[in-house]
């Protein structure tokens, strides 16, 4: 449940107006100020050595005025009085030659909508305490099995404070606090050269630690490409495939959740455009993208235009209901904004984003799904992939997966590509499990910017998809 509460703004609300006003001064209809301060430290182990630890912060103003359908922006390190005002001209000049009257904006409180709690703040915690999980990290991997050769660790936590204020009186802050560790680990064998992977993090301080074993992290990773060593060539075809919880979210959130963004919709750059309303998925799925979600990587209290984070279902019982929506997408349908107004940093635009993207769960029995299953391939696993939002097409890696043969997971299978489409692959969706789970957390890029993700699903069945292997 969020909290709202008033905070001290990071620029003094008069001077606030006073930029706001001038970003309106030559007729534009809404100025806007996105404020950022952040402070950062991240640390390096590989080959058991600790190859960096660096701090820094990183903090400034964006500035964007709006006049029809121009948009001007301009961005600056400066936050005295001058170098805003001096950033609310130039933006206001890009978006319109106008009238140079005088627009008064007034701020009343500057309010917090809070959906995390911090107990112990990572910028306060000792380097060597962020070395040592590094150090403990690979240890625990290298001790999995002899043939482990290489294990890299990285550890980075960031502390932000956002301010945004706009010429509609939005005037909201927030602190969002994020801690990460993640460790590849390589093996070799007579099957060559395989790697694993795994990570945690979540938006919540140093306490991550005392709630999370990071021995258990380095070890799963390890298994995962001492496993990978006996891996048989994956088979090649379509056929069906069971995903494992929390693994598959990256492909609803990629071959799904940007269809549902509705700047893409807008451009036409969507298979949903024009499909509210209409039966898009299985009955059995719904599609939710909630910024409340307390802790997970996705968690904001406010995007990056002040309006609170909130719990939207884009998909209920198979039908589309919604699209994900920013400021000016929602204003040019006369509709709500949905808290999805998101940028990388103060030098960037806001555009629409994902939050945390998840299928809710559904009523079977995770094991039930895979003895349902005769033939096909589980997966563990998801990778990196490639989608067209245009047609829905995908391509994906599949990090770890095993055969099904009679109703049981058997043989781990070699790397390969999972080939489908995302509109096929929410009708196809016939087994739906009741074991939800998040997976690892995400950076999601999309036209240069990238911001931090969540994705999850229950264990699921597609009836079918095709497996891109080498096996005859």
């Amino acid at each position: 449940m969020t909290k709202t509460q008033t905070v001290e703004p990071l620029v003094a609300p008069d001077v606030l107006e006073r930029v706001l006003a001038k970003g309106r001064s030559t007729g534009a209809d809404f100025s806007e100020i996105y404020i950022e301060d952040k402070r950062s430290t991240s640390a390096g182990l590989d080959d058991g050595k600790v190859e960096q630890v660096t701090s820094g912060r990183d903090r400034g103003a964006g500035i964007r005025v709006v006049s029809g359908e121009t948009t001007g922006f301009a961005h600056t390190s400066d936050l005295s009085e001058r170098g805003l005002l001096a950033a609310a001209q130039a933006a206001a000049l890009a978006a319109k030659q106008g009238d140079g009257g005088v627009h008064k904006v007034q701020l009343g409180d500057v309010l917090r909508h809070s959906v995390n709690t911090v107990k112990l703040s990572p910028d306060v915690v000792e380097k060597s305490r962020k070395v040592e999980l590094l150090k403990r990290v690979d240890a625990a991997a290298r001790a999995v099995n002899a043939s482990i050769v290489q294990v890299s660790a990285g550890y980075g936590d960031s502390r932000k404070r956002i301010l945004i204020a706009n010429s509609n009186g939005v005037f909201s802050a927030d602190e969002q606090v994020r801690t990460l560790l993640r460790v590849s680990v390589v093996a070799t064998g007579d099957g060559g050269m395989q790697t694993g992977y795994d990570s945690l993090g979540h938006t919540i301080g140093f306490e991550m630690f005392d709630e999370n074993d990071v021995e258990e992290l380095a070890i799963r990773a390890a298994k995962q490409a001492v496993t990978k060593l006996s891996a048989r060539p994956a088979p090649s075809g379509a056929m069906p495939v069971v995903i494992k919880r929390g693994s598959g979210g990256v492909l609803f959130h990629e071959a799904c959740g940007h269809g549902l963004e509705a700047d893409l919709v807008g451009k036409s750059a969507s298979v949903y455009r024009g499909k509210m309303g209409e039966l898009v998925a299985s009955p059995l799925v719904t599609l939710v993208d909630d910024g409340t979600m307390t802790a997970e990587w996705g968690a904001i209290g406010i995007d990056d235009e002040g309006h609170p984070s909130q719990r939207n279902t884009l998909i209920k019982d198979g039908v589309l209901t919604d699209y994900m929506w920013d400021y000016l997408r929602a204003r040019k349908e006369g509709r709500a904004q949905s808290g999805n107004g998101r940028r990388q940093s103060y030098q960037h635009l806001p555009m629409v984003r994902m939050t945390n993207t998840f299928v809710l769960n559904g009523k079977e029995d995770p094991d039930d799904i895979v003895r349902d299953t005769k033939q096909g391939v589980y997966i563990a696993k998801l990778g990196g992939g490639q989608v067209d939002t245009a047609s829905g097409d995908f391509v994906f890696g599949m990090a770890e997966a095993y055969l099904i043969e009679n109703g049981e997971i058997t043989e781990p299978l070699r790397e390969s590509n999972l080939i489908g489409n995302g509109p096929e692959v929410l009708k196809d969706i016939d087994l739906l499990g009741n074991d939800f789970a998040m997976g690892n957390p995400g950076t999601c890029g999309k036209d240069g910017q990238g911001v931090p993700v969540g994705d999850g699903q229950p264990t699921l069945r597609v009836r079918s998809l095709t497996i891109g292997g080498t096996a005859a």
